[in-house]
């Protein structure tokens, strides 16, 4: 028979946001496998590190490519395509030898996660489980103490990535607006807000939830690149 395999959310980052049920699946599987950047660790293998039993099997999964091609080019999607397919066949192999394998996931693992690439490749022959995670932007919100949405406002996630006229049209749409992968988009995400009247209301929350986490207002951000775990609140509620 053939392993079980989990997708497993790690939350935003606070070792304590993890959830029991994620928790006790760390103390049983026989690997556990993650994404990260050649020569780190990866944050959600960081977030779990004291849950991880000695004698699990680790199965790194190493990004080929992170910036250093613009996404939507021939040379990117190649390689990201293929290591994808790498990844999934590796995990396929323990799969087959009936061990069981938890692939992490920073937040949720179906929600803008590497882990989806894999499920959809994988779920359909072996046995899946995914466990939720709590969210990044929960976890921002929530450090800032500012409610985003309520009653019937329209709560709109965004890719900082999107092309300025793209980003400045959604923005004029939504009553609450919760902006990622910010990173080196700061500037052009500022200037859509800026543009649509949105600037003033808007939060920016660095490592939500994690040591040496920052909120302040966007208008008071310099336009240097942004760390990873960063989000951008526009809320919602005008009657708050």
């Amino acid at each position: 028979m053939s392993g079980r395999l989990y997708g497993l959310g790690t939350g935003p980052g606070d070792p304590e946001l993890l959830t029991l049920k994620a928790a006790r699946i760390l103390e049983s599987v026989d690997v556990v496998a993650h994404f990260a950047k050649r020569g780190a660790p990866g944050n959600a293998r960081r977030t779990v590190a004291a849950r991880l039993r000695a004698e699990a099997v680790e199965l790194p999964l190493l990004y080929p490519v992170t910036t250093e091609l613009p996404r939507h080019s021939a040379g990117y999607r190649a390689q990201i395509e293929e290591f994808y397919a790498a990844s999934a066949a590796a995990v396929a192999a323990h799969l087959e030898a009936g061990r069981s394998v938890a692939v992490l996931s920073e937040g949720d693992p179906l929600f803008y996660g590497s882990y989806m690439h894999l499920h959809v490749r994988l779920a359909p022959h072996y046995p899946t489980e995914v466990v939720p995670g709590v969210t990044g932007m929960s976890a921002c919100w929530s450090m800032a103490g500012t409610p985003v949405a309520q009653g019937d406002d329209v709560l709109m996630v965004l890719p900082g990535m999107l092309d300025d006229a793209e980003l400045r049209r959604r923005l004029a749409t939504a009553e609450a607006v919760v902006i990622m992968k910010v990173g080196r988009n700061l500037p052009r995400i500022r200037a859509a807000l800026a543009a649509t009247g949105r600037l003033d209301g808007a939060i920016y929350v660095e490592r939500g939830s994690m040591d040496a986490a920052a909120v302040l207002p966007l208008a008071a951000r310099d336009n240097a690149p942004a760390p990873y775990f960063s989000i951008i609140l526009v809320p919602g509620w005008a009657g708050a």
